[in-house]
């Protein structure tokens, strides 16, 4: 199975031309509905696919965390996701995806795998109101394939968060210091309604006015009409913002689109662009770099993300 994931070196080249790949799935036919869905993973995220190996139960866990897995002398946990997302499948898993976000190694169990997808950003629409409800807010993005199947991309931040991996307690807002300064407002970007959540708490702990903007394509539109305001007030734009803070994986348009996109326009010169990404591998950051990301900085670390606005909004 860890053929699916070679050739990951080709993948890098995708920076910056708004495509991706993701690792489809199965969690199996639901009993309640008859259904099997398919969903999917970016492969930038998956270190491995392998058959379940012995689980290891802990106490005091999650419902939906099934225990912890040795993989190469780390203890690494190990989230059902069927259990999470409250179906009944027909049968129980077979497979494990290991993933890795934000430098946390994780293993969802599955019932099957597919193949990879390789497709365009722009294919990958915001869910409709009646299917995002359905699922509890868990699918940031929907693609429809050549045979009719809808493929799902699962905000596995927001599966993350809600078992404990990376959870945010009120003591770490409390510490994130105000900025002391006026007039200084940051716009971003991001299809995860958890990571959306900690950012503006972020900044309305540091004191600072947002803007915000639930994919590339929506931030691009609406930061040219702010451009476009701008200028018919013969106004330079960095009296309206003063940071652009954007996410990697969003439907329509990604992070590194949305980065070309803006420093390709000289309307936004002097406004730095940082990437706010789950995507810890350093190949990542260098790819955020190559299309002109000025700053980069993980998810799930207020401080962090603070110390770092913090230093840009100063300028």
């Amino acid at each position: 199975m860890s053929d699916l994931l070679r050739n990951i070196d080709a993948r890098t080249k995708l920076a910056g031309t708004n495509k991706l790949e993701i690792l489809m799935f199965s969690l199996g036919k639901d009993l309640r509905t008859g259904r099997e869905e398919t969903f999917g993973i970016n492969v930038f995220k998956v270190r491995e696919v392998m058959r379940i190996p012995e689980i290891t139960r802990a106490p005091e866990m999650p419902a939906a965390v099934e225990g912890m897995v040795s993989l190469r002398g780390a203890l690494v946990p190990v989230i059902d996701l069927a259990k999470y997302i409250g179906i009944e499948p027909e049968f129980k898993p077979d497979i494990m995806i290991v993933t890795e976000y934000n430098g946390h190694t994780q293993g969802f169990l599955v019932r099957s795998v597919d193949n990879i997808l390789r497709l365009d950003w722009s294919s990958m629409r915001v869910p409709p109101a009646m299917l995002a409800a359905e699922m509890g807010g868990l699918v940031t993005a929907i693609t429809e394939l050549k045979d009719k199947r809808l493929v799902m991309m699962m905000d596995v931040e927001k599966v993350l968060s809600e078992t404990g991996h990376f959870g945010t307690d009120e003591m770490i807002f409390n510490a994130v210091r105000p900025l002391g300064k006026d007039n200084r407002t940051v716009f971003f970007a991001d299809d995860s309604s958890v990571a959306r959540h900690q950012i503006a708490r972020t900044l309305e702990a540091m004191g600072v006015k947002h803007i915000s903007a639930i994919n590339g394509r929506q931030a691009w539109l609406e930061l040219s009409k702010i451009a476009d305001f701008a200028d018919s007030s013969d106004r330079p734009l960095r009296e309206f913002l003063q940071v652009i803070l954007t996410d990697v994986e969003m439907p329509e348009m990604d992070g590194y689109m949305l980065t070309r996109k803006i420093k390709a326009d000289k309307r936004f010169n002097g406004i730095p662009v940082l990437m706010h990404s789950s995507l810890s591998n350093s190949q990542n950051e260098q790819l955020g770099r190559s299309v002109g990301v000025d700053e980069y900085v993980p998810k799930f670390e207020p401080q962090k993300l603070s110390q770092t606005l913090a230093r840009l909004l100063a300028n």
